[in-house]
């Protein structure tokens, strides 16, 4: 029973890298269907137009509190100032809980805590937030 437990294993670690995309970091097209809460907030195009918060458009690999025509909270801007970067880990934690990060950021959203919704949310936001 051991031996068949750790060759299922095995078995399954091996092919993990040839599974699809969406089986390893979400499903980008239920993100988007997850991102719909976001929009009364946010926009992705590329444009240098804002809405209430910032235009999520190159937010991946971007530095916090920089986008361009976007006045953010002290918070945000000093998370940038050190070196914070939006990748899977910062924007996994921020998305969780986003007052844990930015106590007194200015974004009213109180979190994703449903980690499916929010995996699929990160697969959405890597897909269509990349720099151009």
């Amino acid at each position: 029973m051991r031996f068949l437990a750790i060759a299922l294993f095995a078995a399954t670690v091996s092919v993990a890298p040839f599974m699809p995309a969406a089986a390893q970091d979400g499903d980008a097209e239920a993100g988007r269907r997850v991102f719909a809460q976001c929009r009364a907030c946010h926009i992705i195009d590329n444009t240098p137009r804002n809405n209430v918060g910032p235009n999520l458009a190159g937010l991946w690999g971007r530095q916090a509190g920089s986008r361009e025509g976007f006045r953010y909270s002290a918070n945000l801007t000093a998370l940038g100032a050190a070196g914070h970067v939006w990748n899977e880990a910062n924007l996994r934690a921020y998305l969780t809980n986003p007052k844990a990060v930015a106590p007194q950021g200015i974004m009213s959203f109180a979190g994703i805590s449903n980690p499916e919704q929010l995996t699929n949310l990160i697969a959405y936001l890597r897909a269509n937030t990349q720099p151009q």
